[in-house]
């Protein structure tokens, strides 16, 4: 789970302490995507008439996988390793 975290961190997918509704995860995507957390909100909303049901199991997801802005600090970098010559 670490691993996911770290990857979803690593892509600027966090759930932010400030702006939070409910769990942060459309603050995060906003914030990500260069929205406002309304917006992604709205946005949200129009695609749950559009294809309903979908973000309702999406969204518990996200929230699972994005981790929260305080706990990001806590990982270590992620080493990437070159190849030798």
């Amino acid at each position: 789970m670490n691993d996911i975290h770290q990857s979803f961190a690593h892509q600027g997918l966090v759930r932010p302490q400030e702006g939070r509704v409910l769990g942060g995860v459309l603050a995060g995507l906003g914030r990500r995507f260069g929205l406002t957390p309304w917006t992604a909100r709205l946005l949200f909303v129009v695609l749950l008439m559009i294809v309903p049901g979908s973000q309702i199991l999406v969204y518990p997801l996200l929230w699972i996988l994005m981790p929260a802005e305080e706990t990001v600090a806590h990982y270590a970098p992620v080493r990437t390793s070159s190849p030798s010559a």
